[in-house]
């Protein structure tokens, strides 16, 4: 499909209840729990989406809109969330995500994007020339990503559990992860 902007804003609008409904009270059993060494949990992943929203998704957009490609946007951390979210609760994080995601689709809005803007060319450290457009949508998919994955890591949470009938739960066989971004 191709991009635009009032599709992606509505799957970006939904992300924080749909986390919300998913994660706020579980016991932490779903919620703190891996897939194993070096993965992450559901806390971490919300962690990791808050960082996105403060350092990422509008500051690149801010980045091209002011600088185009002659300022590469900043590397982002992949691991800020270890330290960023130490002390808080789900709820809390939960919370924060919903609060920075609001503001910056109001930043989005505020924008006043136009055509012509979707195709203004910005610089990533690590891929080269990228569009407003293809960044407006890596935010969407990234956001698909990580609900992906935290289904992945709760149902892991069962894989013993389901028995036999784990060859028929394909969120159990998935090995999908993200590279870094």
């Amino acid at each position: 499909m191709p991009f635009n902007l009032d599709t992606t804003t509505a799957l970006l609008a939904r992300t924080p209840a749909t986390l919300n409904a998913l994660l706020r009270d579980l016991p932490n059993a779903w919620t703190l729990r891996n897939e194993g060494e070096n993965t992450w949990t559901a806390f971490d992943v919300v962690g990791h989406l808050n960082h996105g929203e403060r350092t990422d998704w509008i500051p690149r957009v801010n980045r091209i809109l002011e600088s185009g490609e002659t300022r590469p946007f900043d590397p982002f951390d992949r691991f800020a969330q270890i330290r960023e979210s130490e002390g808080q609760t789900l709820a809390q994080l939960l919370d924060e995500f919903a609060r920075l995601r609001a503001a910056n689709l109001a930043q989005l809005r505020a924008f006043n994007l136009q055509p012509a803007d979707f195709t203004r060319r910005g610089r990533h450290p690590a891929l080269g020339v990228v569009t407003v457009s293809e960044l407006l949508s890596t935010w969407a998919a990234h956001d698909l990503t990580h609900l992906h994955q935290i289904s992945r890591i709760m149902a892991h949470q069962y894989r013993d559990a389901v028995g036999p009938w784990s060859k028929f739960l394909g969120v159990l066989q998935c090995s999908g992860h993200s590279a870094p971004a």
